[in-house]
Formats: structure tokens, sequence, C-alpha cells
């Protein structure tokens, strides 16, 4: 494909693939440089791929926000190749970067994290439910700290059709080690679930652990099932040094039921921040300067 030309966008070279599409770095007269996502050839005939690669143009297209990768164009070539331009944006994968880098320091996590939720809080403003957060979905500039959400797949809208909620009966829709519990069930999941993924991730990059021990799909399934989630301040064994409050905002967020969460990935986001900028000797200080008071009264 490289040096090909698409719909008027010239391919330079390859930058990712998956298992139904591979993604692009692309030129276009008007549109400069794209980043275009192409259906495999092979796949233009499959009805659920075909309709999977559009929905997530059409859901990506009505999230405007910086930090949500731009919708700039979806069409089929003269050859019947089913295309997506998205905005290029500059960067890494963050799950690329937290393999190289985590654990991360708080404030950067804390940045990720704002950034994030306010790309999603935007998703859920127009309805839509993300669905697959996690750092595979996420560009990061770690230059500029910058954060750009990829990815609308298998978003939904958060007031589904009636054949939605048939069809997904009995199975689930995302990636295991950061979807939330009640999706397992295939219930009908809202913007809690979102949070859940978003705790999920600032868990990972602070401590470079899950919430969960488990080493197969299965054991995953019933640990999130049955299970509490690891308290951050237990992660690796205890080694990391955590203000309880920043413990209790992400445990929070990691409530088995959606209601006890947080009442929108902005609230969590907002406490998140400032509980990290708590250093873990700030209360130790704080308790002794309250006991200090008690004993001169």
């Amino acid at each position: 494909m490289v040096g090909a030309s698409i719909a008027g966008y010239t391919i330079r070279k390859e930058v990712g693939e998956g298992g139904t599409s591979a993604v692009y770095l692309a030129e276009h007269p008007n549109h400069g440089t794209v980043a275009l996502k192409v259906l495999r050839e092979k796949l233009r005939q499959d009805t659920t791929a075909v309709t999977r690669f559009v929905r997530e143009a059409k859901y990506g297209a009505r999230v405007r926000h910086p930090n949500v990768v731009e919708t700039i164009e979806i069409g089929q070539s003269e050859k019947g190749l089913h295309f997506l331009a998205i905005e290029w944006a500059d960067g890494e994968i963050l799950d690329r970067y937290a393999k190289q880098y985590a654990p991360l320091p708080r404030d950067e996590v804390s940045t990720i994290v704002s950034q994030i939720a306010a790309g999603v809080q935007t998703a859920h403003d127009a309805g839509i439910v993300h669905r697959d957060l996690k750092p595979e979905n996420v560009m990061y500039d770690a230059q500029t700290r910058r954060v750009k959400l990829l990815d609308f797949g298998i978003a939904t809208d958060t007031q589904p059709s009636g054949d939605e909620r048939l069809t997904r009966a009995g199975f689930f829709v995302g990636t295991l080690m950061y979807i939330a519990p009640e999706a397992l069930s295939g219930e009908i999941v809202t913007p809690a679930a979102d949070q859940y993924s978003l705790a999920t991730i600032s868990y990972y990059l602070l401590t470079r652990c899950l919430p969960y021990t488990a080493k197969a799909p299965r054991e995953m399934f019933t640990q999130l099932l049955t299970m509490p989630p690891i308290p951050l301040k237990d992660a690796g064994e205890g080694k990391f040094d955590f203000a309880p409050e920043l413990d209790t905002v992400v445990m929070r967020a990691l409530s088995r039921s959606p209601t006890d969460r947080y009442p929108s990935v902005i609230a969590f986001a907002n406490a998140f921040a400032e509980a990290a900028r708590i250093t873990p000797e700030q209360p130790k200080i704080l308790d002794k300067f309250k006991g200090l008071l008690r004993r001169s009264r």
C-alpha cells in the first residue's frame, strides 16, 4: 500500500495494524498529514466488519474535543476499499509508553487522566459511551503531555435501541482487563463503565500493576465478578507509597456497583487530581499538627 493513493490520500508508511484494518500515515492536498485507517480488502463484503468500521467514524464525528482525534472523512475508494481519515496525533500509544516508563509520577498520571476524562465527558454529553477505554486507545505525547483519545469502534449510545438490547444479551464487548464488572453480564453499560475503565488505567499508570492478578481470561472473568480489586496501597505487594486519599479515590471509581462510583468521569478526574497532589508525608504531618493542637487545649 505504501506509495498508493486512496481517494486522494497518498500513503507514506504503515504505522499500525490489527485484525480488521491497517493504519497508515498519509498525505492529502487539502487535509495535510492524516492517519488513514483502511479496512482489510478481504473484509469489505463482511457486513459486521463494515458496520463497525462505519460506526467508529460516526461516533467519532459526534465527539469534538481537543483530547479526541478529529474524524476528517470516511469513504470508499474506487476499488471498494473502506477508509477512515482521522487527525494525525503526535506521540505514541500510551500502552507502549507505560510499558517502558511506568510507574509514572503522580502529577503526570493526573495530567493524563484529566485529559482522557475531558474527552470522554464530551462523548458522554453527546450521548455516547466509549466502552473500550484502555492505554492502547490513547495517543500520548510525553514532551507536551498531550493526550488524544482514539477508537470509537465499539462505542454505543447511552440510550440504545431495543434491537441492540436484544442482540447484546448474554455477551460483552470491550477489553477484559479494563472492562467494568457490570458489562460482563451483557447489560447495557452506562457512562459509569467508562469511569471504571479510566480508574483501571490510572491504577496501571501509577503502579504498572492491574487491580486483579488473574493470568487467564476465565480467571479474570471470575475475579471481576466475585472479588474486590486489590487496593491501590497493596499493588505490587505494597511497595508503593501513596497518600490514603489517592487510594480512596481510585478504589471508589473501581467500585463493583456503578452507583457507588463518582457521579461523572470528570468528578472522578477532579478528585484524582486533588488527591494526587498530596504526598504521603502530608497526612502524617497534619496528624502531628492536630495532636499538638489537642495537647495545647
